[in-house]
């Protein structure tokens, strides 16, 4: 691995976007599919989700310093749909390994082009900003913060709901301001709570949405994977010696199924939070629009107009119906007496449920792999 040397300041080092893109999309059935996920549909506008993240970070990053880590049933199908991300920049995971690792495997390559320390911003493919102007901000103000040596940094997004399917994080009292954004000390990230708990966190004023876009320093990630994760940091090491030779390959194969399957949240973030002394954990809240898109549910939930409309994505009648949300872009939908529907048709398969269901359709997906139907996965 290129040595770090003296630390340099943050003014002068480039900052570089990482995007996760190798994730399935199983709640998206059956329009996500293995080779075609949900990061590579046009789920909510024209474009699919990763080119609207790449546009979103164009404005703040030269497209040689924006990449994606994918893996390889997917990599043909990013670099047709993103070809603006550069082949080189289109990192590829021989297997999943989770978040940690996903991150570990960028942090080295950036490493390799700077020949030295970079900043690194970790941003999910799939996600859904309403107010990109508003979070280019949030953005750079987080990337001043995570300048400084051991800044790990966060967004959080305040909560409109007691949400149960996401994580959260607790801010400190008392805010100081950087590029004109508040930034919090971090007090305790929370995994996934009870409704009550929910409800409770929402009332305080004092807890964001964990939504899994980070900052830091490649320097600061590494020494905590060496801390954290002594044996995944020194498998990279050796890893990262063979970036740019004819090796790299095979080495990657043979590394990367031994590295820890863990997400960075576990791994990093939640063990620094609890020892303050020998890492500062900071969150920018991140008031921009933010949806995760986590279900057809949610995507009726962006694109209905009024409460009760019916949202197509083709021509359609709706008589004695509403709140449907139907995907049949070829074919004329007719709908009598419906409320509440989720219908998506492909050309291999179709999708009925209600609305409120629609987190149950990865379980689908599962039944799907247990028969190895795999045409339909």
């Amino acid at each position: 691995m290129v040595a770090l040397g003296e630390l340099v300041s943050g003014k002068d080092l480039a900052a570089h976007a990482v995007i996760l893109a190798g994730g399935r999309g199983t709640r998206f059935w059956p329009r996500s599919r293995t080779r075609t996920p949900k990061q590579l549909l046009n789920i909510v506008g024209a474009a699919n989700m990763l080119e609207q993240t790449r546009e979103r970070l164009a404005p703040l990053f030269p497209e040689n310093r924006i990449w994606v880590v994918t893996n390889g049933e997917q990599v043909a199908a990013v670099r047709k749909g993103v070809p603006k991300i550069h082949a080189r920049n289109t990192l590829t995971e021989p297997e999943g390994r989770n978040t940690a690792a996903a991150i570990a495997l960028a942090a080295i390559h950036l490493l390799h082009r700077a020949q030295g320390d970079a900043l690194m911003a970790v941003l999910p493919a799939d996600h859904w900003i309403a107010q990109p102007s508003r979070y280019r901000r949030v953005v750079k103000a987080a990337l001043e913060v995570a300048a400084d040596p051991g800044a790990l940094v966060v967004l959080g997004v305040p909560p409109t709901h007691p949400e149960t399917g996401f994580g959260y994080i607790r801010r400190a009292e008392g805010a100081r301001r950087v590029g004109g954004q508040p930034v919090y000390a971090v007090r305790q990230f929370t995994e996934k709570p009870s409704l009550a708990r929910a409800k409770r966190y929402v009332a305080s004023a004092r807890y964001f949405w964990n939504a899994g876009m980070f900052f830091w320093r490649v320097s600061t990630y590494l020494s905590n994977l060496e801390r954290h994760l002594p044996k995944t940091h020194a498998a990279l090491l050796r890893l990262s010696e063979t970036i740019g030779t004819r090796r790299y390959t095979a080495a990657l194969r043979r590394t990367y199924p031994t590295l820890a399957n863990i997400s960075v949240d576990y791994a990093i973030l939640e063990p620094a939070s609890r020892d303050p002394k020998r890492a500062a954990v900071s969150v920018l809240p991140a008031a921009v629009g933010w949806s995760d898109i986590g279900s057809w549910a949610a995507v009726y939930d962006l694109l209905a107009r009024s409460k009760g409309e019916n949202v197509s994505a083709g021509r359609f009648l709706a008589l004695d119906s509403d709140g449907n949300f139907f995907w049949s872009p070829r074919k004329f939908t007719a709908a009598i007496g419906v409320r509440g529907l989720v219908v998506v048709e492909t050309d291999d398969a179709l999708l009925i449920c209600p609305r409120e269901r629609s987190q149950d359709v990865g379980r689908v997906v599962k039944w799907l792999e247990a028969q190895r139907l795999r045409a339909l996965l």
